[in-house]
């Protein structure tokens, strides 16, 4: 049973635990640092600010007084222990002006008026009077001059924490990309490796697009998970945590008030997820097609062009197109819906609350609590939901990054060919299959096969299309293994043999040669460090690549661009024949090798088959039947079975389904059939297809 998709995503990102841990850690202070200034800020008000309107009383010393009328006046709270006061005063606030009352005043709190020379306060049905100065600017800074010193200092403090801030800023942002960059790095290098041991039968059934797809915009979304969710769900965790410390430090009350908003947010994004996953799974759905249709279309654009398919093409890219941009609305629809207008409404909601639960207290003097823990408490609070807005505005890119995540394991979760390090000596290639069966999936393609191969042979195998030719080949490589009966190499069963062993010592050359981006020489080698640049130069050579590509100014550094394209076919072909000479294999196949050249470019391929197919086992699929007249063995296939077989002189004596193919490709001037051969107990040879089974 495979792992949810976030417990993988968690080992992906402990490969880079480090980074992370440090990113975090630079987060939290961060974020510490950032709450600093609130704290600061009420420190300021209530301390520094509003702190004028505490007692003040008469003082002989200098230090941290106030002068007003030839007097010094100190804050009661600044006295030391045993230092004398005298008489107390107080200054009180009437709109925007400040009052000097030169007595204690009962109960400062309640409504305030200035008339006549005296402060009126009004406390429900009480009211005290008392006589008072209006103060002007300078004598109101007198007062505030002592506090300047406090005010400096926790402004250097606030700028001390703001470049800690920066700092963590950036040492998280920095720490938390390389990390990110790192996974997806593991990452990708892990499906490409994993579709590296994928089964060659798996490519069958998934486009290269979708492939494609997978391994770079799967990635590239899981990518945006560390760098883009995971910064703001880490960030905002961290800071919603920082936060509700402070507002329950500033005043429990408060903090168990605003503690609504935790079940809402989580709630929020349970059903958004629901929503969004249906969503976003369709969309990479659709995503990976296009990307299928685009390689397929460029692929086979001369196709399209000759058979005048544009437009059948364009609509079926615009079909697949307009129901992704349909899918991609819906998103928007959703994201729309829930993100900013939702934000916006849940702190309105929290800051109504809060103001007439405490507001409305704290500013009508029955001190609920201070002006400038409320001052605090609505900077704090404000500072909530930036966080919440960073995580839900990552609620799409978390979405996304997931089913592109699911997708990408879901390919990583397909069973590979496991990969066995070593090697084998270089076996001698004796062949043999023996009551051999095998099926793609239901239908038998082959039905008891057998033959055997000598060390040094030329087998062909003719036929029809899916006659089985191209089957037996498979099985060989061990792209897939029979159901029925036993393949072996040299008496060893090839179902013991590790694959890569296997395929170490096969060559194949195909009908329509794949070449790569590079150079022609790279294309020989395919960069194996085990073939030399000397022995690349001789394979070609030996199979007269020389003379064909003497005229190319590079040589054989000549660029290749993807499949070759500049090259002509013949080019192709003797490159694929020198690549397969230079790997120098025990068994080599043939496929169609020759059925796309030029008749005067076939004399110079004979040639090169010829020394190709020296010292080696080797198996050609042929069409063309003139090109295997000196092959060892003939096995002519019908229907998954063996109707015939022997040499080209003995098939045709025989007078049997090989020699009616042979003479309708050469037509009237083909061989007349002569008495079947004897074996060598004098039965006559007979062909192993009847006639009744035409």
């Amino acid at each position: 049973m495979t792992q949810s998709t976030g417990k993988r995503l968690l080992q992906y990102a402990l490969t880079a635990k480090k980074t992370f841990i440090a990113a975090l850690l630079l987060l939290t202070i961060g974020v510490a640092a950032e709450l600093a200034g609130p704290f600061i800020a009420k420190n300021m008000i209530d301390n520094h600010m509003l702190a004028i309107e505490k007692p003040y009383f008469v003082t002989s010393e200098a230090e941290n007084a106030a002068q007003y009328n030839n007097e010094w006046y100190k804050r009661g709270d600044r006295f030391e222990d045993g230092e004398a006061k005298g008489q107390e005063v107080r200054l009180l606030q009437i709109g925007r002006s400040f009052y000097f009352i030169n007595e204690a005043v009962a109960e400062p709190g309640g409504k305030r008026s200035f008339e006549d020379g005296r402060v009126h306060i009004q406390n429900g049905d009480n009211e005290a009077v008392y006589p008072a100065v209006k103060l002007s600017a300078d004598e109101l800074f007198a007062f505030y001059k002592p506090e300047l010193p406090g005010i400096y200092e926790l402004v250097g403090l606030y700028a001390v924490f703001l470049v800690i801030s920066i700092f963590a800023e950036f040492g998280k942002t920095y720490w938390l990309q390389s990390s990110a960059n790192q996974v997806i790095r593991k990452l990708r290098t892990d499906v490409y490796a994993h579709i590296q041991r994928l089964p060659v039968y798996f490519f069958d059934n998934l486009p290269a697009g979708k492939v494609v797809s997978r391994v770079t915009n799967d990635t590239e979304a899981v990518k945006d998970l560390f760098i883009a969710v995971l910064s703001n769900f880490s960030s905002g965790i961290i800071n919603i945590t920082g936060v509700y410390i402070a507002l329950f430090l500033l005043d429990w009350r408060l903090g168990l008030v605003s503690l609504f908003i935790v079940p809402i947010i989580v709630l929020w994004i349970v059903l958004y997820r629901k929503i969004a996953t249906k969503y976003n799974t369709i969309i990479r759905s659709r995503l990976s097609e296009i990307n299928a249709i685009i390689n397929e279309s460029i692929q086979g654009m001369s196709i399209i062009r000759i058979f005048r398919r544009q437009k059948q093409s364009s609509e079926e890219f615009e079909r697949l197109n307009d129901d992704y941009q349909t899918y991609q609305n819906k998103m928007l629809n959703l994201n729309a819906f829930t993100s900013h207008n939702l934000v916006g409404s849940l702190r309105n909601f929290a800051f109504v609350i809060i103001l007439c639960y405490f507001g409305f207290g704290s500013m009508g003097g029955s001190t609920f609590v201070s002006l400038g823990v409320l001052y605090a408490f609505v900077d704090v609070l404000g500072r909530l939901f930036q966080p919440i807005t960073g995580m839900v505005n990552q609620l799409a890119n978390l979405d996304t990054s997931m089913v592109s995540a699911g997708r990408v394991f879901k390919l990583m979760d397909e069973p590979g060919e496991p990969v066995t390090d070593g090697s084998m000596p270089r076996y001698k290639g004796n062949v043999v299959f023996k009551d051999v069966s095998f099926a793609y999936k239901q239908d038998y393609v082959l039905r008891d096969i057998s033959f055997e191969a000598r060390s040094g042979e030329t087998v062909a195998l003719v036929g029809h299309t899916g006659s089985g030719k191209s089957s037996i080949i498979n099985l060989l490589f061990r792209f897939y293994d029979p159901q029925r009966g036993s393949i072996t190499i040299d008496g060893q069963e090839v179902k013991d043999i590790p694959k890569q062993w296997l395929r170490s010592h096969m060559g194949i050359v195909l009908q329509d040669p794949y070449l790569f981006t590079g150079t022609i020489a790279s294309n020989v080698s395919l960069g194996d460090e085990h073939i030399s640049r000397e022995r690349v130069e001789r394979a070609l050579r030996e199979v007269g690549a020389d003379k064909l590509l003497a005229h190319l100014p590079q040589g054989f550094d000549e660029p290749v661009v993807e499949k070759g394209s500049t090259l002509s076919a013949g080019q192709r072909q003797l490159i694929s024949f020198a690549r397969a000479l230079a790997f120098d294999p025990a068994i080599l196949i043939l496929d169609e090798a020759t059925s796309n050249i030029d008749t005067e470019t076939e004399s110079l391929i004979q040639q090169a088959l010829e020394v190709l197919k020296q010292g080696r086992t080797t198996f050609i699929i042929a069409h063309r039947l003139s090109t295997i007249r000196s092959a060892d063995q003939i096995l002519v296939l019908h229907r998954g079975e063996i109707v015939e077989r022997g040499s080209h002189d003995e098939l045709m004596a025989l007078g049997g389904r090989y020699f009616r193919m042979y003479q309708l490709q050469l037509g009237a001037g083909a061989e007349k059939p002569e008495a079947a051969p004897r074996a060598q107990n004098g039965t006559r040879l007979q062909p192993l297809y009847k006639e009744s089974q035409a």
